[in-house]
């Protein structure tokens, strides 16, 4: 599996490269959030929500299978379950419903928590039971902070985590944090990567290991 970090919360996940592999895009963004937008071929594309930095379907090429609302898909040996959650700590009464992405792809479970706003409650954890590469928002504002983020890895535990939707130089989106915060709040110490290239095997089996990818 290779996964690549495009900026904000788009993610590009393939299960091997070349012609015959499957690729899985996360929250592609609008160039308005002063990042170079996503503009490549991929066969799934996911949506936590219906925000211009997250929704931006229409950058990507080729004829994508769009997922945008909870529930179970099976696509291309790909399994993706939507689960419901919200976008603030108020059960959506400030910025709405948030969708949490499973997805189960070249024999690794990956979870990609969109701008979740809340810690998990036991539900959600248990769809989520089992996550080998967590895909997490540590920036705050409109997302969990680097402590609630620290938390909810607590709550999930994961072998990998990947911190996402943070400040990174060029970004238009106000109020967010960088990244370091969140790596002093989990006390790991990071491995810093172009790309990340693991395959199930290779997954650390005691401690978690933190991950964060350059754009």
């Amino acid at each position: 599996m290779i996964i690549t970090y495009i900026g904000h919360s788009c993610f590009k996940i393939q299960d091997k490269t070349g012609s015959e592999g499957v690729t899985v895009v996360t929250d592609p963004f609008d160039k308005k959030i002063g990042l170079k937008a996503p503009n490549f071929e991929a066969d799934i594309v996911t949506v936590s929500h219906d925000h211009y930095d997250h929704n931006n379907v229409g950058a990507i090429r080729g004829n994508p299978f769009i997922i945008d609302t909870a529930g179970e898909y099976d696509k291309k040996d790909v399994a993706v379950q939507g689960i419901d959650s919200y976008h603030d700590a108020k059960e959506g009464a400030e910025r709405g419903k948030n969708i949490i992405y499973r997805i189960d792809i070249d024999d690794i479970s990956v979870a990609h928590l969109g701008d979740l706003g809340h810690i998990l409650n036991t539900k959600q954890l248990e769809r989520l039971e089992g996550t080998d590469i967590l895909l997490i928002p540590v920036g705050g504002k409109y997302t969990i902070d680097a402590k609630k983020a620290a938390e909810v890895v607590g709550q999930i535990e994961p072998r990998i985590v990947i911190p996402m939707h943070y400040n990174v130089k060029g970004l238009k989106v106000d109020g967010l944090d960088g990244v370091d915060k969140f790596v002093k709040e989990i006390g790991l110490k990071p491995t810093y990567e172009d790309k990340l290239k693991i395959s199930k095997k290779d997954l650390p089996q005691e401690d978690t290991e933190l991950v964060i990818l350059q754009i």
